[in-house]
C-alpha cells in the first residue's frame, strides 16, 4: 500500500465513503412496500459475535463490494443511521459490516465450528455515511448456521469514544422464500430457527429487522434499515476529535449535497500549514485543493467541479494542519446531487 493511501486512511479513524444510489422497495412480487424503519429507537447493543475482526486495522476493507469470489445471490444492503435525540441523519460516522458466506462460516477464521481461512477477508467492510445518513454495500444473501438464524453484524463508529455494535435480521417468511428460490445456491436449505429461539433476537427483533425486496429487473435482492444511535448530529467527540478541536475545525462542504460550485469552510485556533486534499471512494488521492501556510481564524476553500476535470459524484476531503505541536487530520464526505 503507498503512503498516499496509508495516510489517508489514518485520518481520525474514519474510512470509507459514499453510498449507491436509493434503492427501491419492491416486494418479492415488485409491488412496493412499506419501508421499515426503526422510528428512533435506540438500536440494542449486541455481541460483535466470535468473528469480528477489527476491520479498522486493515486498510484493505475500505470497500462497498465485499463480495470477492463468494457465490451467493447478490445483496444490496443500505443502512441509514440517525442520532435518536432528534431523529436527524448522521452524516460522516464509520459503518462496518461483516457476516458469514452462503455456508454459514466467516472470513480470517479456521477452527472446528468455522472451518475457513484464516487468511480470508470476504464479506467484510466499511464505508462512511454520507448527507442523508446512507451506506450502501454491494454483498450476497447470507446462510446460516447452527445455533443462529440468518443475520448480518454492523458497528457503527461515531466517534473515537463511542460506537454502537448490533446485528440485524430479516423477515423469516421472506428469508426462507430466498433460500427455497435458490436451493441450488444454499444446499443447507431453510433457515431453521424462528427469533425466539435465535439467542440473540429471542429478546426483541422489531428495531433489528431489515427489508428484503427483490428487483424483479435486475434479480437482485435489495435491503434497507434505519439504525438511530446515541447522539445528535456528531456529539460524544473522543480524544482525537477533542485533540483537533485544540487547532482547527473542518466545516461540511457549502453546499451539501453539491451541484458544481463548492466550498470548504475551516477555522484554525493556530497557524499553521494545512493541506487539503481531495480522495475518490477507495482512499485514491485524485488532487491537492490546498497547501499553504495559513493564520489563525476564519478561512474557506473555494472551487468548481468543471474546473477540477472531475465529475460530480461522491468524494472525500481530508485536512492534515501541521505547527510545532505536531500533525493533525480530519476527513469529511462529500455528497453529490
Amino acid at each position: 500500500m503507498n503512503n498516499t493511501r496509508r495516510n489517508f486512511i489514518k485520518a481520525t479513524g474514519l474510512l470509507g465513503a459514499a453510498s449507491f444510489m436509493p434503492l427501491p422497495s419492491l416486494a418479492m412480487d415488485g409491488t412496493t412496500t412499506k419501508t421499515i424503519a426503526a422510528d428512533c429507537t435506540l438500536i440494542p447493543s449486541e455481541t460483535a459475535g466470535p468473528f469480528p475482526l477489527d476491520l479498522t486495522a486493515n486498510t484493505f476493507y475500505l470497500r462497498q463490494d465485499i463480495r470477492e469470489s463468494q457465490q451467493g445471490v447478490p445483496l444490496n444492503l443500505r443502512l441509514k443511521v440517525l442520532g435518536v435525540t432528534n431523529c436527524q441523519p448522521m452524516s460522516n460516522v464509520r459503518v462496518n459490516i461483516w457476516h458469514c458466506n452462503k455456508d454459514g462460516v466467516y472470513s480470517g477464521y479456521n477452527t472446528n465450528n468455522n472451518p475457513g481461512n484464516a487468511n480470508s477477508t470476504f464479506l467484510r467492510g466499511y464505508q462512511i455515511t454520507d448527507a442523508q445518513g446512507e451506506v450502501t454495500f454491494k454483498t450476497i444473501f447470507p446462510g446460516w448456521y447452527n445455533g443462529r438464524i440468518t443475520h448480518i453484524h454492523f458497528q457503527v463508529y461515531v466517534s473515537s469514544s463511542y460506537s454502537a455494535v448490533s446485528q440485524l435480521t430479516f423477515d423469516i417468511e421472506q428469508k426462507n422464500t430466498l433460500f427455497t428460490a435458490h436451493k441450488d445456491i444454499y444446499t443447507k436449505g431453510n433457515d431453521p430457527l424462528t427469533f425466539s429461539s435465535d439467542n440473540i433476537f429471542s429478546d426483541g427483533y422489531t428495531v433489528q429487522l431489515a427489508t428484503l425486496t427483490r428487483n424483479e429487473t435486475t434479480g437482485e435482492y435489495e435491503s434497507y434499515m434505519e439504525i438511530a444511535v446515541q447522539g445528535e448530529g456528531t456529539l460524544g467527540v473522543g480524544h482525537i476529535e477533542k485533540e483537533n478541536a485544540k487547532y482547527f475545525s473542518l466545516g461540511q462542504n457549502y453546499p451539501n449535497p453539491y451541484h458544481k460550485d463548492i466550498s470548504i469552510p475551516l477555522t484554525l485556533h493556530q497557524s499553521g500549514r494545512v493541506v487539503i486534499e481531495l480522495f475518490d471512494l477507495n482512499g485514491k488521492k485524485l488532487l491537492v485543493l490546498h497547501d499553504n501556510q495559513l493564520s489563525e481564524g476564519d478561512h474557506a476553500v473555494s472551487f468548481t467541479m468543471d474546473n477540477l476535470g472531475l465529475p460530480v459524484a461522491p468524494y472525500l476531503y481530508q485536512i492534515t494542519f501541521t505547527n510545532i505541536h505536531g500533525t493533525f487530520t480530519d476527513i469529511k464526505m462529500m455528497t453529490p446531487q
